[in-house]
């Protein structure tokens, strides 16, 4: 008998390729938010830009908690895991670091994948051989210093480039630090799958943007390591379609109003009609913004960008965040699936069963809508 996450859907998807359900796999690993915020940092906090200790006990955390979870599998005399997450839990003066998957048998090596059962039958049809989860993070702060000058700039309209340059930082540091993790497996030419967290980490004002994905092998790719952030449904049509990933690209603008534009647009704000000064200041962030994915993509000899989704942050202080997020695409030969078409077990959703509208003030919410 076996005590499974999934669900009905994702069963009869990992029977079409030779995996039968096992038991839940649990790891993780606990340490002390007085030691996350004792750590050394406050030079780096001054200055801005990653905190590169708290990112490294991040790091060890997420792996110690994911190590646990496989060697659990393991036990279990398990074929692979699907679904693994890695995630923090706030216990008061405590952080869990914790992962969490679902067991399976069958034939083959055995792998490990953040993807569900839909999409793990959805990547295995594209051609794509599941090796590894995979993770890549930073820790960082957008700093004191950094502040002030920011908030010297505000008082002028247009993009604040002290801003735009840490959040792009960080965000290119989780991507190549997923794909330094993917290298370690060995045999491994694309991280698929992509999912990006921003999270706070503590009280101490530092956050954690963090990557999760598949480590795969895919014959009709170079030895180069692709990156995407596609879900696996959309990658099975656009493989169908001849189409290949190259690189997930990310692109942010931080933009202010200014003191004069604040000014002027609450006056406005009592008048019914059009506020110029946001319209334009929100066009012009979303422009650089995209601009930044464009650039990228035509160095590379991409095809197109996919998937393009688009986010606005208000950062306070009359700053804006514009961030960008697609995955770069090319035709390439070779690329084919192994169906003619997609199953519709492998599409259709799951309905919540389990609904708690009490305040979730422990542990990690039943209804959240991640793993």
């Amino acid at each position: 008998m076996a005590t499974t996450g999934l669900s009905g859907h994702e069963m009869y998807c990992l029977d079409k390729v030779g995996y039968k359900a096992g038991n839940i796999a649990i790891g993780n690993s606990v340490y002390s938010l007085g030691l996350i915020n004792s750590i050394g940092s406050g030079v780096r906090a001054v200055v801005g830009g990653e905190i590169s200790q708290i990112t490294k006990l991040i790091e060890d955390g997420r792996e110690s908690a994911y190590d646990r979870l496989v060697k659990e599998a393991e036990s279990h005399g398990a074929n692979g895991v699907t679904g693994v997450d890695s995630s923090l839990v706030d216990h008061g003066t405590n952080i869990e670091f914790l992962s969490i998957g679902s067991s399976l048998h069958g034939n083959g090596e055995f792998f490990t994948t953040s993807a569900d059962g839909q999409e793990l039958y959805c990547q295995i049809d594209a051609g794509y051989t599941p090796k590894q989860f995979v993770f890549g993070n930073v820790a960082y702060s957008i700093g004191i210093t950094r502040g002030i000058i920011g908030g010297l700039k505000t008082l002028a309209r247009g993009e604040i480039k002290e801003y735009s340059n840490i959040f792009n930082q960080t965000r290119n540091l989780a991507l190549s630090r997923i794909v330094d993790s993917a290298k370690k497996t060995g045999n491994v030419n694309a991280v698929v799958g992509i999912e990006t967290t921003i999270l706070p980490v503590s009280t101490s004002g530092y956050h954690e943007m963090l990557m999760v994905g598949t480590a795969s092998h895919n014959p009709a790719l170079g030895s180069d390591i692709v990156t995407s952030d596609l879900t696996c449904q959309e990658m099975w049509n656009l493989t169908k379609m001849g189409y290949a990933p190259m690189r997930l690209l990310l692109g942010t603008s931080v933009y202010s109003l200014g003191f004069v534009g604040g000014v002027t647009s609450f006056l406005k704000s009592f008048a019914r009609g059009e506020i110029n000064e946001l319209t334009t200041l929100i066009y012009d962030a979303r422009e650089e913004a995209l601009a930044i994915i464009n650039k990228e993509a035509e160095e590379i000899g991409a095809d197109e960008v996919v998937g393009v989704k688009t986010c606005i942050f208000q950062l306070g202080s009359g700053l804006i965040e514009f961030l960008a997020v697609g995955t770069a695409v090319k035709k390439m030969p070779g690329m084919v699936t192994k169906s003619a078409e997609l199953i519709p077990q492998a599409i259709i959703q799951d309905k919540d069963t389990f609904i708690d509208t009490a305040d979730q003030s422990f542990g990690v919410d039943l209804n959240s809508s991640g793993r």
